[in-house]
Formats: structure tokens, sequence, C-alpha cells
């Protein structure tokens, strides 16, 4: 060890325990061919290869402890270069081909510890390059506010995309008096209350009901395969303006909600009970500007931003329910429940814990996610991308998707929107869930019918 070596922040130590080791997975289609030098060049002369953590290379000390260790950073070591097609087949398309290359990457392919734990695989053939970042690094706030940091707008290559003002606003009341504070006062310990302890429980031993959806121990080391499920942002806004105070993560979860139920219903019809509780974990942002951050405010330390993985963990439970006549009812029971969620302190609180049993060891913390993500049923995430369409090194970004390395789960969903559209790339273990196009329909269609539905409403 020597006397710059950085150690990793608990949240990094975390994801780099066998089981729980996480690598970021993000594919970046472009419109036109890829010219290897000027990607090269590009990432050369940008801030990824001068920030701290992609210069550095993770080491251990003495005790097993995790650093970070200064190193010199050689850009063609970073790079994979496949020429060719990725599949023999010409009716195979670009997505479905890189789709397979990631569900390949997400169970047999880990990064090398001997240089920086980043990486740039370009598909030529499929015009697209997947760029390969361990968790460790930070999370997917961090880590799409520095990748934004790298382009440009599309309309204005002299601009970088827009980040500020970014991420769901809050309003609050000045009428309010000292006997409505007391009452949500009261919610917010109550609601506090109620969820870390079912936090805890579900790291020793409650559970999901097992399900056709359901993973497990040891399902993360599996095979995967991937899908797209893709939604019209507009369509989403259609939806929330038909529900009083609703957000966009409402939606998002009215449609998991809506669509795990289809697929249940494909998969095993009469067997589950109406109400039938499914548990998803997800990461909220504990900064305290809420969506992406200016990435000069991440490196300030001072700016109370800060770079890195400073998230907690959220159990968010949808139920099944048979399709009824108004689909907009699962968005208003979304709704429901996060907006209580959201009344608590679950996520600050969960993130204490684990800093707590960090303290003590590393091996009971990461058994401790290990069995939360075991007895829960699906991983979910949202990201906001840019509002603007953007170039990379002069090429046009069709399209941003990003999933990660397998978890317990048998199924795992990140969502990124980008000007206007939303990929959510759906990665599951294929001898549970053989069908994932199937499930991503479902969940698209789930929007479809919400929006007529909320346009109903909006006629009436």
């Amino acid at each position: 060890m020597t006397e710059r070596d950085e150690p990793l922040t608990p949240a990094g130590r975390l994801f780099v325990q066998p089981g729980m080791e996480q690598v970021i997975n993000c594919a970046i289609s472009v419109d036109d061919p890829i010219d290897v030098d000027a990607v090269k060049t590009e990432i050369s002369n940008s801030v990824l290869v001068k920030h701290p953590r992609f210069s550095s290379i993770m080491v251990k000390d003495s005790c097993g402890r995790e650093r970070w260790r200064k190193t010199e950073v050689n850009v063609d070591d970073h790079f994979i270069i496949r020429p060719g097609p990725l599949n023999d087949d010409p009716s195979v398309s670009d997505e479905d081909a890189v789709n397979d290359y990631l569900a390949d990457l997400c169970v047999s392919t880990p990064l090398s510890v001997t240089k920086p734990l980043w990486e740039f695989h370009l598909l030529l053939a499929h015009k697209c390059a997947v760029l390969r970042l361990h968790h460790a690094l930070g999370d997917g706030i961090s880590l799409m506010s520095m990748f934004l940091s790298c382009c440009r707008r599309a309309d204005d290559p002299t601009q970088r995309p827009t980040t500020h003002g970014i991420g769901t606003s809050s309003t609050s009341s000045n009428n309010r008096n000292v006997w409505s504070l007391l009452k949500k006062l009261s919610k917010v310990i109550w609601y506090t209350l109620v969820y870390v302890i079912e936090f805890c429980l579900r790291g020793l031993w409650l559970k999901d009901k097992r399900t056709a959806v359901s993973g497990g121990d040891g399902v993360e080391l599996w095979p995967r395969k991937v899908a797209t499920a893709k939604f019209n942002i507009d369509d989403m806004k259609t939806v929330k303006q038909a529900i009083a105070n609703a957000t966009i993560n409402d939606v998002l979860f009215g449609i998991i909600s809506c669509g795990l139920s289809r697929y249940l219903d494909l998969r095993s019809p009469k067997a589950l009970k109406e109400g039938t509780q499914i548990t998803g974990v997800a990461m909220v942002n504990l900064r305290k500007q809420s969506g992406l951050q200016d990435f000069s405010q991440l490196m300030n330390s001072k700016s109370g931003a800060r770079w890195g993985n400073k998230f907690g963990m959220l159990l968010l439970p949808v139920y099944y329910h048979k399709g009824g006549s108004d689909p907009l009812q699962y968005v208003r029971r979304a709704k429901a429940m996060i907006d209580k969620k959201k009344l608590s302190l679950e996520g600050p609180c969960s993130y204490k814990i684990g800093d707590f049993i960090m303290s003590f060891s590393v091996k009971l913390a990461s058994l401790v996610n290990y069995r939360i993500v075991s007895n829960t049923t699906f991983t979910i995430s949202n990201v906001i991308g840019s509002q603007e369409d953007i170039t990379f090194g002069g090429n046009h970004i069709s399209s941003v998707r990003v999933t990660s390395t397998a978890l317990p789960h048998a199924i795992t969903m990140h969502m990124v929107s980008y000007a206007g559209k939303a990929d959510m790339q759906i990665l599951v273990a294929k001898d549970i869930i053989p069908d994932p196009k199937v499930l991503a329909k479902c969940f698209q269609d789930a929007l479809l019918e919400m929006k007529e539905a909320a346009q109903e409403v909006g006629k009436n």
C-alpha cells in the first residue's frame, strides 16, 4: 500500500463481493459507422481518463481491504474491437444481436483488475459501442452525468447536454399549520418504522411467494437473455396527467405491475391469488438534488452532490391483479404505495444500516444484501438521460440502453430515457423466463392501454 491509495466507499466494497459484484453494461447505438481512431482520440481527450477512479486500479491492502491506486492509463488496453457481425443469421436484427452479446457479458465476462475497471467494446458491424463500467466506480447518477459531459448537443455541437433541472420536482405549501405538520411527522415515523422492519426481515427470512418469475439463491449464475421494452415519454406523460399529482415513476410502476400481471396470466393462469405481492428492489438517490447532476459539482467535494455510490435501497411492492376494465387502477395503486415510501426514511435508513454492518464485516453486509435480493422478485432502476439529441465524437447517438451483471433475481430491469424515448432493458434468467420479448410486449401493451384510458378521461 502507498500513501496515495484511497479506500473504496462502503457501497463500492459491496459491489466487488462475490454474489453481489456488479458491472454496468451500457450499449450506445449510433447512426453512422464507428471510426475507431476517432473514438479512441475522443476518449483520450475526455474527462474519463482524467477522473481519479477511471485512472486507478483496485488493489487490496495487508488487511484485505480494497483500495484505489493511481496508475497510467493506456487507452488501447481498454478497447475490444469486433469488426464482424455477432450473428451469422442475417435475419437477426442489430438490436437482438447486441442484446444477446450483453446477455453473455452479464454472466461470463468480469472486468480485469490489472487495469482501471472500464472498457469499450466496439461492435462495428452493428454501429454500437458497449461501455462496461464497474459499479464500484459510481452509481447511475454519477456515471450518466460523466458520460453526458463527454457528449455534445446535436443541434449545437458547442454545447453539452442539459443536466440542470432534470428530475422530480416537489412543491410545498406555506400555509401548513402545526397540526398538519404533526400529522405528517407521525406518518414519517410510522412508515419508516414499518418499512425498516420489513427491510430487516427481508435480510433474514421473509420472502415473496413463489411465482413463475421468481429467482433465488444461485440464480445469478444461470444463463441470461435480454429484451428491450420501448416507451414514448409523451405517452407516459399522458397517463401521468390523468391522475392527480402522479409522477413518471408512478406510471412506470403501474406499467410494471400491469405487465407482470399480464405475463403471469400467460405463464400460470389461475395459479395466483388476487393481490399476491411481487416485491422489487430499487435504489434511491440520496443527494440533495434529484435527477442528473452537473459533472463539475459531482467532482467538487464541498458541493454536497458527491461522486460515487450515494443511494439507499427501497423495497417496492407491486401486486398481481387480473385484467380489469380500468388499466389506470394499476397506476393509482402504484402511486399510493410510492407516496408512502416518499414519506418514510427507508432510503437513508437502509444506507445507514448497510454502512453500520460494513463497519463490522463486509462479508456479513454482502450476505444480508444477497438475502434481500434472493427474497424479493425483481430489480428496477430508472436513470434520466439527455433531454436533447446528442452526439459523441460527432456521431449522432440513436439510443442508450443499460443493463448490469446478473443478480439472484430472475428479472432485472434498467430504464434510461433519452430525447423523448425510454428503453428498458429486461435481463432474465432464460431457464425461468424463456420468452423475455413476450414480457417486454406485456409492458409496452400496458402503457398503450393506459394511454387510451387516460385519453378517455381527458375527453370526459
